[in-house]
């Protein structure tokens, strides 16, 4: 059976689309059957990050309420044996789902995929809520930014609240020159503010979002340094799973 992945964030902005998109294709690459669904309803961004923009037809609110089934909402990635995207509706949608809609068809993926990672709209609500309904795990991202990390602990309260207690963090955007200055928080600092497993740390680099841009995640080209640390996080979020 499949394993769920959630990956949220306290606030915009922090790149947890992007770490979405990145340790989706390095799962695909590792030949692992994977699907990305992008649950940031009203604000989808996760098919631009994969560059299937033009691709998307039907989408997860269409699944979930019944309009289309599962196959017909999956975006095939065709750079790829294994990587399939759901992409979320393109506006704020008030059809009637439920967090039992959500769990309903993570089972069913899970029957087909080894990963399903899950996307959810930034801070706390009924779309996190809805995103966590399945999740074996969640991986909040955060940056070296004090309302960044608050924010960051909130989500990590309201999961556990709904029941997800298998929780981890990965700082993103890190500035090494700025925090040696003391001008943003030290990794000790923000250590010290959560209450999560730390797992790692993206250090800040043009070549991530200039390669985001363009719809190819930056993991694509292996043997880089950023590629390589995307890939130990990778390692930890799968030995966290079990």
């Amino acid at each position: 059976m499949g394993k769920v992945i959630l990956i949220a964030s306290g606030k915009g902005g922090t790149g947890k689309t992007l770490f979405a998109a990145n340790i989706g294709t390095l799962l695909a690459l590792r030949n692992k059957n994977v699907v990305l669904i992008d649950m940031d309803l009203g604000l989808r961004n996760l098919d631009l990050y994969l560059g299937l923009e033009n691709k998307v037809v039907y989408n997860i609110m269409d699944v979930l309420s019944g309009v289309c089934g599962i196959k017909k909402a999956l975006i095939k990635d065709k750079r790829f044996e294994s990587l399939y995207l759901m992409a979320a509706s393109p506006y704020r949608d008030n059809r009637d789902i439920t967090p039992l809609h959500m769990q309903v068809l993570c089972e069913k993926l899970k029957q087909e995929f080894d990963y399903i990672i899950i996307d959810a709209p930034a801070g706390v609500g009924d779309g996190l809520e809805m995103a966590a309904a399945a999740a074996d795990i969640a991986v909040i991202i955060t940056e070296a930014e004090y309302a960044s990390v608050r924010d960051a602990d909130v989500v990590d309260a309201k999961l556990r609240e709904i029941g997800v207690t298998n929780i981890c963090c990965v700082v993103n955007k890190v500035n090494a020159e700025l925090m040696a200055m003391g001008a943003v928080p030290s990794i000790t600092d923000i250590t010290a503010k959560l209450h999560m497993k730390m797992i790692g740390f993206i250090q800040y680099d043009d070549n991530v979002y200039i390669a985001t841009n363009r719809g190819v995640p930056i993991v694509f080209k292996p043997g880089t340094y950023i590629e390589k640390n995307f890939s130990n996080i990778l390692d930890r979020i799968i030995e966290e799973l079990g």
